[in-house]
């Protein structure tokens, strides 16, 4: 979505369907054409997208929309997520820039029903390629997302051997690749 307009990820929501509430801000047609590339997406992705565009959401609306940060303790992980923006290197210039500026970095992710075909495809996607497992998510209703990061090539070959290795295992969900992310992904991103 941060691709195609000029939005800015206020926070993600796990919700008790397995699905995510994405929420952004922007201008009302850079949020349109934002919603509309993400359902896009999503439904290439097997997804069934649901979006609405709250155009100049009244302010008391905001305690409602805008969630506090809440932990679950069923499954161990925070289920309302903020952008954290890092920066993490300065280039010769001094000019601080952040890991999606790198025009070669991939991440990578491997969705999962059941703990050990997702550890059985990211054993098997760091052994293929040169990539740094970042973070583990658990969904609940035993689905878990492994992320993985490095170069475009490396990425790719990664997932595709991670993908090949969970049949029989467990039930595949989601195998992706997203190149160049921008840094609304890199914040939301689970810390390992």
């Amino acid at each position: 979505m941060e691709k195609v307009a000029d939005i800015r990820v206020v926070q993600a929501e796990v919700n008790d369907l397995l699905g995510i509430c994405v929420k952004i801000v922007g201008s009302t047609a850079d949020v349109a054409a934002a919603i509309e590339a993400g359902c896009a997406v999503a439904r290439q992705m097997g997804g069934q997208p649901i979006a609405s565009v709250l155009n100049r959401p009244d302010s008391r609306a905001w305690s409602a929309i805008e969630s506090p940060r809440e932990f679950n303790p069923l499954i161990q992980q925070d289920v309302v997520l903020f952008p954290s923006y890092e920066l993490v290197s300065a280039n010769e210039t001094g000019k601080e820039t952040t890991v999606s500026d790198a025009s070669s970095l991939a991440l990578g992710f491997i969705e999962t029903q059941g703990f050990t075909a997702v550890f059985e495809a990211i054993d098997s996607a760091c052994k293929a390629a040169n990539v740094e497992v970042i973070g583990k998510e658990k969904l609940g209703g035993g689905y878990v997302t492994v992320v993985v990061r490095g170069d475009v090539a490396a990425v790719k070959a990664a997932i595709e051997a991670g993908r090949s290795r969970v049949d029989g295992l467990g039930k595949l969900i989601a195998a992706h690749v997203i190149p160049r992310p921008s840094d609304s992904v890199l914040a939301l991103l689970p810390k390992i």
